[in-house]
């Protein structure tokens, strides 16, 4: 990390002889933000801000190296967190910090959105301040953080392959720093954005989570009505002091009246807007576990949100997929197709262990596409209530490949990955991924690593309406392409994809409320 006034270009433009400023990229309350390139790293894209105040007093550099370290730290905690990587102070005395650049949108583009949306969206920022208000340990020392500027302008959303959208929260630990530069040169102990800011923050009184708890009401109350709980007569500081202070939320229902919301989520809002802190949920954690339960009566069926904003990838070719982990003890599959599942052999040309493999199954004029898998009869009974998870991935060129990845998830066992490569230039693939997009289940047979090698169990995994849309066009699009011989390829860009992603995949189904039957 950089820490002193030698952070400052030199003579070929270098900040911190490592960043190449490229372009303005935006600007805001706390400073100016730009796109540079790290030229230690080969010219890796990063984004760079410079806080709008001069730090020349050699205390406040200290302080601002200890807020950006902890910062730092933080965000290599949590996928829900923009990481920062360096930071310094120039030479003219701007503090700035490197981020990772991210492609995205600001969360205000998104308002007003529907209900599974801001299931969503709500969830992942709850689980970043989640991590931020638990604290980071440095030297032994346990350094809490409270953001102190949630609002939709500091959320970034980006397409997501497991999770929709992901959301990060942005310049968690910097509020902090801006407020005591703010309170020095102005003699004023608030910092913050009027419509979000809590009674106590307007009072410049020392925070707790509590307050960043308020500014997320404000911020939940906007995402599914597209206005503030108050309507001041202006905008100055006194308007809002009164609302925050003095003025009751507007109701959602009267904002919004065909907005149909739980009574439970309605009241989640309402307590987060409480006036006191102790009549606020106390946690984050706290309010996870009311949106888990909410979610869990309510929405746990809806599928995956995907909106206006295209999912993309790092393969240079088409990534698109969608989501819905399912949640249930039985198949759910036709009965006809169940029956001739439970009727299946272990093939003879199969070793006897632990392996995955597809297979269609012979349905009258319509084959099944079906995964076969063996695991120890003991695995296979304390997997029989998992949540099952599935994602498509795709690759055009140089070959058309795709990737079929189900989990099994188990909050005991952990996940059990079960990727299947399928050579989109094989009939018999086509004729797989033809049976995945035409049916909303599929079956996985279970078969025992113990003798008689028999199936025991029989399970469904679900495929929503977006992703069979989604494997048709792949499927039309692997038809007209010219025959290839690079499938290893292919097949390699996917596996690294598939690595990249197992740890998000894996803390998305963590968060999920247990299986049940």
């Amino acid at each position: 990390m950089n820490q002193s006034s030698s952070a400052s270009p030199d003579s070929k433009g270098l900040l911190a002889n490592r960043y190449q400023l490229i372009k303005l990229i935006g600007t805001g309350g706390m400073g100016k933000v730009f796109l540079a390139n790290d030229v230690l790293l080969g010219g890796t894209p990063v984004a760079i801000k410079f806080l709008a105040q001069t730090v020349l007093n050699p205390k406040l550099q200290k302080d601002f190296a200890r807020e950006a370290m902890v910062s730092a730290a933080l965000s290599q905690k949590s996928i829900h967190i923009v990481k920062a990587y360096d930071y310094g102070v120039s030479e003219q005395g701007y503090p700035f910090y490197v981020m990772e650049y991210l492609s995205g949108k600001s969360l205000k583009e998104f308002i007003p959105m529907n209900l599974p949306m801001f299931m969503n969206l709500t969830r992942q920022v709850c689980l970043g301040l989640q991590c931020a208000h638990q604290g980071m340990n440095i030297e032994g020392k346990i350094y809490p953080l409270v953001h102190r500027d949630i609002k939709p302008a500091n959320i970034l959303v980006m397409p997501d392959p497991i999770l929709g959208y992901l959301a990060k929260i942005l310049d968690f630990g910097i509020a902090k720093f801006v407020n005591a530069v703010s309170t020095i040169s102005t003699n004023k102990g608030f910092h913050g954005t009027l419509p979000y800011c809590s009674p106590e923050q307007l009072e410049g009184e020392e925070l707790d989570s509590r307050s960043d708890i308020y500014s997320l009401g404000v911020m939940m109350f906007e995402m599914l009505t597209g206005k503030k709980p108050w309507e001041p007569e202006t905008d100055h500081f006194g308007a809002w002091y009164k609302a925050h202070h003095f003025e009751p939320p507007r109701a959602i229902a009267a904002v919004k009246p065909e907005l149909q919301l739980p009574k439970e989520l309605n009241e989640l809002i309402m307590a987060c807007l409480a006036k006191a802190p102790r009549d606020r949920p106390q946690s984050s954690t706290q309010l996870l576990q009311v949106l888990e339960n909410i979610n869990r009566t309510y929405y746990l069926n809806w599928p995956a949100n995907k909106s206006s904003m295209k999912v993309g990838s790092n393969i240079p070719a088409e990534s698109v997929n969608g989501n819905n982990p399912h949640i249930a003890a039985k198949s759910d599959l036709p009965v006809a197709v169940e029956q001739i599942c439970w009727k299946a052999i272990w093939p003879p040309n199969k070793p006897i262990q632990e392996i995955v493999f597809p297979r269609l199954l012979d349905i009258e004029k319509n084959p099944v596409a079906s995964l076969w898998l063996m695991l120890p009869k003991a695995e296979i009974q304390k997997r029989s209530h998992s949540i099952r998870y599935n994602q498509f991935l795709f690759i055009k060129l140089p070959h058309p490949m795709l990737l079929w990845l189900t989990v099994l998830y188990n909050k005991q066992l952990g996940p059990k990955w079960l990727p299947c490569y399928l050579d989109m230039q094989e009939p018999q693939n086509q004729k797989m991924v033809y049976s995945l997009a035409s049916n909303e289940r599929y079956p996985l047979i279970l078969f025992t690593l113990e003798a008689p090698n028999s199936c025991t169990s029989v399970m469904s995994s679900y495929i929503n309406e977006t992703q069979r849309q989604t494997l048709k066009t792949w499927l039309e699009q692997s038809k007209t392409l010219p025959p290839s011989s690079q499938a290893h390829l292919s097949k390699n860009l996917l596996k690294q994809q598939y690595k990249q992603m197992q740890s998000q995949i894996q803390e998305h189904l963590a968060s999920m409320p247990a299986a049940v039957g």
